[in-house]
């Protein structure tokens, strides 16, 4: 199917998937806020949107969409999650002037969502993104995600569609991340990554804040 048949049938599909999960939306300025002056923002599971990284962006005054890992929305087979991140991009967000962010496994469900669609268009934030599977030698724990080789096999391929404006950061010491792993994805798309030293899956509230107000103000 062509990319561009895609999209379209995205943007003609009927609501049932967002009645189903409901679209979630908290405000930290007017509710009359426009999508300019919105974030899609995806948290890591279980996150909330109007927690952690998200709470500090309803501080700084922005409006949010996106899905939060939790209740209906967790409930869903993982390629009907995804479908879910791609029909809210492409039906609201599809714009240079759009600003997503994701972190963790909110990351995970954005990169899937790009598969098979055109570049998107906007600014997008990356945060300690999931890649695929990891495993910590130290502790014998793994994570091993649903679709965990569909990226780097579509990286191989040359087909994942690089955004035209993104910025990715892990902490050198992230084992749910894998740096290794995603400075090697990367590195097939042509995504440059900020490793972070002494950083693990948290980055750090010291951290993430300065680079949030910069990449906010950022044109």
């Amino acid at each position: 199917m062509a990319k561009r048949e895609i999209e379209n049938r995205l943007l003609g599909k009927e609501n049932q998937r967002h009645e189903r999960v409901g679209r979630f939306m908290v405000s930290g300025g007017s509710e009359a806020a426009t999508a300019s002056g919105e974030i899609y923002y995806l948290p890591g599971m279980g996150g909330r949107l109007d927690a952690g990284l998200g709470e500090e962006l309803l501080r700084r005054g922005f409006a949010l969409r996106g899905r939060e890992t939790i209740g209906a929305y967790k409930k869903l087979r993982f390629g009907e999650q995804v479908d879910t991140v791609k029909q809210d991009l492409v039906e609201r967000f599809w714009k240079p002037e759009a600003r997503v962010i994701a972190n963790s496994f909110g990351g995970y469900l954005f990169l899937h969502a790009q598969v098979g669609l055109h570049p998107f268009p906007g600014r997008v934030l990356l945060l300690s993104p999931v890649i695929g599977s990891t495993a910590q030698s130290e502790t014998g724990m793994r994570f091993y995600p649903p679709r965990a080789d569909v990226l780097k096999q579509t990286a191989q391929a040359g087909g994942f569609p690089k955004p035209h404006n993104i910025e990715v950061y892990v902490g050198a010491e992230d084992w749910q991340a894998g740096p290794q792993a995603l400075v090697e994805f990367c590195k097939e798309v042509g995504i440059e990554v900020h490793v972070v030293p002494g950083r693990g899956h948290m980055l750090g509230s010291d951290y993430v804040g300065p680079l949030l107000d910069a990449w906010l103000t950022a044109k």
